[in-house]
């Protein structure tokens, strides 16, 4: 037992390891081939050569970032196989599905275009050069849907049957896998907090030179741009998280109360505007769960509910169960999986013995408890909450720095437009330093996405504990050591090369 948990903890962190640091790269990605092409496009439109001086100088940030990207995405997915055996062979049908159409679809496309945009100037005609970067654009964009049409099943799993002579989960509706709900809102959600990264990414490089004097033209027009299109994304990623957010209530209520450290629910319950969490709480106490907090009343009824009135189940009411709004506990539940796990077992052993009678009435009885086969697999209730601080902070530093970067992007915006951005030095070093709080941001955006909705591989189908391949820990335990300095070693690369570029400027380009 010791020996699984140890396995099970290193596998986990070495595939956090790689998605935290994979999604350094993404990001920039998705947003910054948009504003490229928009720039790209005021150069075909005017013939004006300073707007091609500009669009090849960001068009060279983005292939740095694009070619050091490609690495830890594609270790990500090898350590489905490896890693992840039990995973990939219980929802392999399902989840392989939109990897594989990433694949040919998008990634080909994106790459196949890519090299027409990079190496094309001069070589091809003008518009075909721009329809590249477009094709790029969309690309890259279509590659995150397909990924997040796949993390969104495993939030919430829909569209398919369970095969109890396999033992694995087949797609039967292929439609309700790609228009979950929750994978429309997610991809939404993460394409429009990669714009407002890399807006902010462009700005704060742009002031830098307004800081230094250089460039100024440049710098200029790209921080109206980046500016623009980043104060329309910004008001796009509320809306999309506003969805979002209703998608968690309603299919991760535990998800939900991890992020506003709710333990018990709440009619008109408000959302945590600035909280700090009591260490010392524990789920069943009476202690307060804060310390301080300043609350905002009857946001969170609505934001989860759309309704003021609404009520919001608790970390307690969600394991200890709330007869009044019918909410069953952990421990109900997972008396209902071991049944669902002894008939399956019945089910199979009849089925090796012939027993034809008997196996058809032990697939009745495994139906009757399907729905809660996973938590069958949970030692205790208790099991089934998150880490609520982790979830808590990290939900509560993102929605804090997409508030900043809002203000932000009108404040620049403003103070171009008129013409006095450079005067404001204030602005321009809140400016540049605002580049790495994008990307933690970005971060703790997958960690409310993923750490909040643990112990769940697939939201209440398969625990972490039941997906981990049956490998020796210390192979996990060597290659996560491998990876972080290999990680460590391309991002410190990546940085390099881009401040080689942000200094020689898009003169020396």
């Amino acid at each position: 037992m010791e020996h699984a948990t140890e396995l099970i903890d290193w596998s986990r962190a070495q595939f956090a390891l790689t998605a935290l640091y994979h999604w350094l790269f993404v990001p920039l990605t998705l947003g910054l081939t948009f504003i490229i092409a928009i720039m790209e496009t005021i150069y075909v439109k005017t013939g004006d050569v300073w707007w091609k001086k500009t669009t090849q100088f960001w068009m060279t940030i983005l292939a740095i970032n694009f070619a050091i990207g490609l690495a830890t995405g594609i270790i990500m997915e090898f350590e489905f196989g490896t890693n992840w055996s039990n995973y990939s062979w219980i929802v392999g049908d399902i989840f392989g599905a939109p990897l594989a159409i990433e694949g040919l679809m998008a990634f080909f496309m994106e790459s196949t275009f890519f090299a027409v945009m990079f190496f094309g100037w001069d070589k091809v005609s003008k518009k075909m050069h721009l329809t590249s970067t477009w094709l790029v654009a969309i690309g890259s964009n279509l590659s995150a849907l397909w990924i997040l049409v796949a993390n969104g099943w495993m939030q919430h799993p829909v569209g398919m049957t369970f095969n109890p002579d396999t033992a694995r989960n087949e797609m039967h509706d292929f439609a309700a896998v790609f228009f979950n709900p929750n994978a429309v809102s997610k991809f939404l959600h993460t394409i429009s907090s990669g714009y407002v990264l890399a807006s902010v990414f462009v700005i704060g490089i742009s002031a830098w030179y307004l800081i230094k004097r250089r460039e100024v033209r440049f710098a200029k027009r790209s921080i109206i741009v980046a500016a623009s299109f980043g104060l329309i994304t910004s008001l796009f990623m509320l809306t999309s998280g506003d969805e979002s957010a209703f998608e968690v209530a309603q299919n991760q209520p535990m998800k939900l109360a991890a992020m506003e450290g709710l333990y018990r629910g709440e009619e008109r319950a408000g959302i945590i505007a600035i909280g700090l969490l009591d260490k010392e709480k524990e789920l069943g106490d009476e202690k307060e769960p804060f310390l301080f907090s300043l609350e905002i009343p009857n946001a969170l009824s609505f934001l989860g509910y759309h309704s003021l009135n609404a009520f919001v189940p608790g970390i307690h009411d969600l394991v200890y169960g709330n007869e009044k709004h019918h909410i069953m506990s952990i421990s109900d539940k997972m008396q209902e999986g071991k049944l669902a796990v002894s008939a399956l077992t019945a089910y199979k052993t009849y089925k090796k013995e012939g027993k034809e009678a008997k196996a058809k009435e032990a697939l009745k009885d495994f139906r009757a408890h399907e729905k809660y086969m996973g938590y069958g697999y949970l030692k205790k209730p208790e099991d089934a909450v998150p880490n609520v601080a982790l979830t808590f902070y990290s939900f509560h530093t993102m929605v804090g720095l997409g508030t900043w970067f809002l203000i932000l992007f009108i404040l620049v915006l403003y103070f171009a437009m008129i013409n006095e951005i450079e005067k404001k030095r204030w602005l321009l070093y809140a400016a540049l330093w605002s580049i790495p709080l994008a990307y933690v941001a970005q971060e703790c955006g997958w960690i409310v996405a993923e750490v909040g909705r643990q112990p769940w591989a697939i939201q209440d189908l398969l625990p972490v504990g039941m997906a981990a391949s049956n490998v020796a820990s210390s192979s996990v335990m060597i290659t996560f050591w491998l990876f972080a300095v290999l990680f460590t070693g391309l991002l410190i690369a990546e940085v390099k090369i881009m401040l080689t570029q942000i200094k020689n400027g898009p003169e020396a380009h």
